[in-house]
Order: structure tokens, then sequence, then C-alpha cells
């Protein structure tokens, strides 16, 4: 069984910080050839009033692997921008478990990305998300 500091192998500290995801910390992320897979360890901060996963962290983090995703296909030559993202929510989880949130990069282009994603608690599916996002000048 897995307690609540084990990171799954493959996972290390995420390469990137945002005002936004800093009070959800520590998140982990891992990189394959056309995907980032972001992780984290449920908490409180993670929750709503219920106690369970808050479906805003999902979309927010779903946005972000898909993002990333889009540029680890294009070998992070490109930035991109947000232009639609749909959440498909299917189940919930709790504090202790295990949030993977597995972005796609479905078909880039030179102006566009489409991509999507699956978010997982301890390896069941809650929720799945597409997003369309648009290629930007690339800003450092």
């Amino acid at each position: 069984m897995m307690t609540s500091t084990d990171i799954p192998a493959g996972f290390e500290p995420h390469f990137r910080k945002a005002p936004l995801t800093d009070p959800w910390e520590p998140l982990y992320s891992r990189k394959t050839d056309r995907a980032v897979i972001i992780g984290l360890r449920l908490a409180t901060p993670h929750t709503n009033a219920r106690g369970l996963i808050h479906g805003g962290l999902i979309a927010a983090l779903a946005d972000a692997a898909m993002g990333y995703s889009c540029a680890q296909a294009t070998g992070w030559t490109t930035s991109f921008v947000t232009i639609s993202l749909s959440v498909d929510y299917v189940g919930s989880a709790g504090i202790g478990q295990w949030l993977a949130i597995a972005g796609e990069a479905i078909k880039t282009g030179s102006t566009i990305c489409f991509a999507q994603c699956l978010a997982t608690a301890d390896d069941a599916v809650i929720a799945r998300a597409s997003g369309t996002f648009r290629v930007v000048p690339k800003m450092g």
C-alpha cells in the first residue's frame, strides 16, 4: 500500500511553476514523446467543501497538461494559449489518493494544436478533457 508521501516511478518535481498552482505544490510531472503527465498527492488544498477533489483543480491541471503536451510534441519551439477546454467529470477522489493528469497532443499544426487527457485517481479514471490551443510567439 502506498503512503501519502510515495511518488510513482518516473515522476520528478514539476518543471514549471505558476502563481495559480503554487498553493497546490508539490506538483510532479513525467514527459513522454507527445505528452506531459502532471501528478500530485491529493491533500486538503485540493478539495471542495465535501473533502473531495475540486473540479476546478482538475480543469486547471488538465489545461496545463494538454498545453505542455502540445509544447512537448513540438519540441518546445512554440508557446500555446487555450482556445477551448472541455472537461467531463466521471468520478471523484479524496485526500491521500495519487492524481495523475495525462495530457496527449493529438494533432499539431502551424497555428493550432488539439489535445486530450485523462485524469485518474489511483489509476481509476475520474475525468476526461479535450482542448484546442493556438500557437503564439514564444515568450522566454
